[in-house]
């Protein structure tokens, strides 16, 4: 089971590696693009994705080290590492779509006019639908192998090919005498970016400050009070350690049972659990039933 897991981590890196390749070539494109094509709106969008890769590196460091085996000052193991990466990315986009939305409000009242060459618009394009191919399998991938880190990355490709799609919309909008799509579009992303981010904090906040899905505890009780021989659940309580769930049960045995049966059933509601809902750890308290 744990080198499964562990498996699944190396997958998950080849994601971040892959997010940290394309933000490096399309920001390389972009910025040299905008220079020549005189576009604000392109090098804020390359600019962009240079931070973009320093989140991919905080999600490849974190996945990295949730691979690393217990030691004496970490006796459960690393696996929190990768939700400690997630909320990293969570910052670094929300400093990004803070940023956007600044220059966007500043633009506005600005009144500086640009028509751009039409080569940065199509840049644009290009480029978004290169971030949305990374997405996708960056999602596939996180649900795949179950990695927070791993999702983080794909909503964070997401959101940048959504603000490329924003800069060439205003790129274009320029050539048509509309100098307002510019900011407004601007404006409209950054606030996609910050969703993201704010969404990605929350469940990196909720797992770090040991939150658990209830909808999951109710599921995993259902799944104890059917297994043969537990006459009920006292206490059930879960977290989690980066993606793997541990669980702690107390559970009413017959009092009339001796050591080794109620051993026993505590061994099958471990086995059901770790079968059935993929748990990677059960502790299993048991007591006599009055």
């Amino acid at each position: 089971m744990d080198e499964q897991r562990y498996q699944n981590l190396k997958l998950g890196e080849r994601g971040a590696v892959i997010s940290i390749a394309a933000y490096i070539c399309l920001s390389v494109l972009k910025l040299a693009i905008s220079y020549f094509s005189h576009s604000e709106a392109l090098r804020a969008d390359g600019l962009n994705n240079v931070t973009d890769i320093i989140a991919s590196l905080a999600v490849l460091i974190g996945l990295k080290l949730s691979r690393k085996p217990p030691d004496k000052d970490h006796p459960y193991g690393h696996w929190k590492s990768e939700t400690i990466a997630s909320l990293t990315a969570s910052f670094i986009m929300a400093a990004v779509g803070l940023q956007v939305l600044f220059e966007a409000v500043s633009s506005m009242f600005s009144g500086v006019k640009e028509s751009p060459d039409l080569i940065a618009g199509w840049t644009g394009l290009f480029c978004a639908a290169v971030m949305y191919f990374v997405y996708r399998y960056n999602h596939a991938l996180a649900k795949k192998i179950n990695s927070s880190a791993v999702n983080a990355a794909a909503k964070d490709n997401l959101s940048d090919a959504w603000v490329s799609i924003g800069s060439a919309m205003g790129i274009f909008g320029s050539q048509l005498n509309l100098p307002w799509l510019d900011p407004l579009t601007a404006l409209i992303v950054s606030i996609l970016i910050c969703k993201t981010a704010w969404d990605i904090f929350k469940d990196a906040s909720h797992q770090l400050s040991d939150g658990f899905d209830e909808n999951l505890i109710s599921s995993y009780r259902e799944t104890i009070q059917n297994v043969e021989g537990v006459k009920g659940v006292k206490e059930i309580k879960a977290r989690n350690y980066g993606n793997n769930a541990v669980v702690d049960i107390v559970i009413f045995v017959k009092s009339t049972l001796d050591i080794k049966a109620a051993h026993d059933i505590s061994t099958i509601v471990e086995k059901t659990l770790v079968k059935k809902h993929d748990v990677y750890n059960v502790h299993v308290h048991v007591e006599p039933n009055s």
